[in-house]
């Protein structure tokens, strides 16, 4: 049965646009990416992106949705959420004032994801964040 397994392995959610979907998709992360070293990691940036996706697209409309995919190979996690669109602009990383309560939420996946991709235009958008898990005796992800 292996010949027919691929790598890596990809999983789909498909989440309605209200904000207890994003409780739900960071559970359903937790739940594939369990005992893998970039589990907390892939959690709070499934939750940032999936956030985004919400208050900055058409995702978060009444009848909004959002789309995560998780792919993991032997050492990389690929976290991608894919928007509905509705917003002329890329989302790009801002500096936040010290007492504001948003605003860095990219920022934060930038510190985190080896690599950042944005894919797609103002009908809908695929923000792709990569992890990388540490080699073998390494502590961090």
């Amino acid at each position: 049965m292996d010949e027919y397994m691929s790598a890596p392995r990809v999983w789909g959610l498909m989440c309605p646009g209200s904000r207890e979907e994003v409780t739900r998709a960071r559970r359903w992360t937790r739940d594939i990416l369990s005992n893998h070293p970039c589990a907390d990691d892939a959690e709070l940036i499934v939750s940032e992106l999936g956030s985004n996706a919400l208050i900055h697209t058409a995702s978060g409309s009444p009848y909004g949705t959002f789309q995560l995919t998780l792919s993991l190979s032997p050492r990389t996690v690929a976290i991608s959420i894919t928007d509905e669109g509705g917003h002329p602009d890329e989302p790009r990383s801002t500096e936040a004032d010290p007492d504001d309560t948003h605003g860095r939420g990219l920022t934060i996946v930038m510190a985190l994801a080896r690599r950042l991709d944005v894919t797609g235009s103002q009908y809908g958008r695929t923000v792709t964040a990569q992890l990388v898990a540490p080699e073998a005796g390494a502590i961090t992800c």
